[in-house]
């Protein structure tokens, strides 16, 4: 392809972005899978050409442009050999002309700065917040070695306070590795790593994943546990519940059973473990600000009403989670967001309507104390960003 169809791909590709945020459809990564899907013309060269200025353009945009053409004129203001690439070709975009108007760039809305700030988060942390993301992956204890592994990969590196944690090189092919076919290595991030060891599980209990979406937390949990004890991984969602099954077979975990819940039945369909978790893990429904490196466009899907639209699921599931913790027992409380009102005053919230139950320290070596749990973030932490708290029942 040329760099003018590489361009005019990138724009009808930003166009079905913008579409989804406004429309709260399928993620960014997601259609631009779906797009080279159905074009197999498409080499690794230009995927990835397109990919990054697809990318570019939303990172520098906080705000969803009017279109994808817009996006990519914004980004030709800041790289001026783009503008050389609307060439009027045949399968390139049209030539620029007085009408057109490229998009405004902006980190995020204005209420959306403010609630950061309130949360010290500077303008350094907000830069991080927009980096690449690095490529991580949790080596599988049930099957390999960290160390072994760690030697087969070249270029990867051990990541500081993980314990089975690698950091590969950006392009690493990792699908294609022998020791992801043989389920040896998941991809994780650094930062989800951490806060699922923070949960502390051990060998021989008994574990509530709440919101357990494709299973990532359930197999590093099972990992954890040395494969002994038992995990009950529930969600909302069927579509991301029936991918753990496969994973946990290739992980080789044993101890993790699905159940599918209903949306506000939650409670009377776990009537049965009522009391008996030892741990209850509760990764929330959240803003993803912790995430924007890898989904920029999320800035895009949030307005204050869905963000207060969270925070009441939030509270609904700390409610539910609390009556499945036993007597002694845990509530880890997870979210991918480095935004208090989703992090340290939810945490804060709960304590105060569940007096007796207290306050786990944490010493996991990263993270910031915040609240009652830590937070991480991709400038102090080179992690996602995220905040966990451990509470104990009385």
């Amino acid at each position: 392809m040329t760099p003018a169809a590489r361009t005019q791909a990138a724009i009808e590709l930003l166009d079905r972005i913008i579409a989804a945020a406004r429309d709260q459809g399928a993620a960014a990564d997601t259609l631009i899978a779906r797009w080279f899907a159905e074009r197999r013309y498409a080499g690794s060269k230009d995927r990835r050409a397109i990919r990054e200025l697809v990318y570019d353009a939303i990172r520098m945009l906080g705000r969803p442009p009017e279109s994808g053409r817009a996006a990519l004129l914004a980004l030709a203001k800041a790289r001026p050999e783009i503008a050389e690439w609307f060439d009027g070709s045949p399968y390139g975009p049209a030539t620029i002309g007085p009408q057109d108007l490229p998009a405004r760039p902006a980190f995020a809305h204005d209420w959306l700065i403010k609630a950061l700030r309130t949360s010290d988060i500077g303008i350094e942390e907000q830069e991080a917040l927009l980096q690449r993301a690095p490529l991580d992956v949790r080596v599988n204890s049930l099957k390999a070695d960290t160390d072994a592994v760690l030697a087969a990969i070249d270029g990867a590196q051990p990541i500081p306070f993980t314990t089975d944690g690698l950091r590969l090189p950006a392009d690493a092919p990792v699908e294609q590795l022998p020791s992801f076919r043989d389920g040896e290595i998941e991809v994780q991030d650094a930062g989800s790593q951490i806060v699922s060891l923070a949960s502390g599980v051990r060998r021989g209990q008994h574990v509530i994943d709440l919101c357990a979406g494709g299973g990532g937390k359930t197999l590093a949990l099972a990992a954890m546990m040395v494969n002994h004890g038992s995990i009950l991984a529930c969600d909302v969602d069927r579509g991301r519940l029936q991918r753990l099954a496969p994973r946990a077979d290739r992980a080789g975990v044993t101890i993790a059973e699905t159940r599918l819940l209903n949306p506000r039945q939650e409670e009377s369909q776990l009537a049965d473990q009522a009391g008996r978790a030892d741990i209850v893990l509760i990764d929330a429904p959240c803003s993803g600000t912790g995430t924007w490196r890898r989904n920029p466009e999320a800035r895009w899907r949030l307005t204050p009403q869905r963000l207060r639209q969270l925070g009441e699921t939030q509270r609904y599931l700390m409610r539910i989670g609390a009556g499945l913790v036993r007597p002694g027992g845990h509530l880890v409380y997870i979210v991918c967001s480095v935004l208090d009102e989703e992090g340290a005053s939810q945490t804060d919230a709960f304590l105060k309507a569940y007096p007796g139950w207290t306050v786990e320290p944490l010493a996991p070596g990263a993270g910031t104390p915040r609240g009652a749990g830590l937070r991480l973030t991709p400038l102090r932490d080179s992690t996602d960003g995220f905040f966990v708290a451990k509470m104990r029942r009385p």
